[in-house]
């Protein structure tokens, strides 16, 4: 699969070890930035990441920030993602199984770097469920246009 990644200046020093994790799990990274500590804006790189998706350039996304939370909030922005900031096994789990997340959000000021990495990898091998009940919610979610 190919994997698109970004992370803002709180994310920065995590995303090395995550790129080096993706890649022994057999995965190609698409590496959207940042490239160091120099404060930047995390929507830029949620927007570049969640068009990658979809536009179906990368098949799933990654992005870091302080908390997940930003960046899962601007990646939703961009239509047909599915952001889910994650800060614990079963919602890694669970976000893939049930609601077809396509974009893993983590912190690294909520998580330590070894539970991030386990939340990536548990991400990445887990599968969306197809169950029909989950199915309906997401067709809900996708096709939500405000009136």
């Amino acid at each position: 699969m190919k994997i698109a990644i970004g992370a803002d200046h709180a994310g920065f020093e995590y995303k090395p070890q995550i790129v080096k994790l993706v890649k022994e799990l057999g995965h190609e990274i698409i590496d959207y930035g940042t490239h160091g500590l120099d404060s930047t804006d995390y929507p830029s790189y949620a927007f570049l990441v969640g068009t990658a998706v979809q536009n179906k350039e990368a098949d799933l996304g990654i992005l870091i920030c302080g908390t997940g939370i930003g960046m899962s909030i601007a990646a939703n922005k961009v239509k047909g993602v599915r952001a889910a900031a994650i800060q614990n096994r079963f919602a890694a789990k669970a976000t893939r199984e049930h609601n077809d997340a396509n974009i893993l959000c983590v912190g690294s000021r909520t998580n330590p770097l070894e539970e991030v990495l386990e939340f990536v990898r548990i991400f990445l091998d887990t599968k969306y469920s197809n169950g029909d009940r989950h199915t309906k919610r997401v067709h809900m979610i996708s096709d939500y246009e405000e009136e």
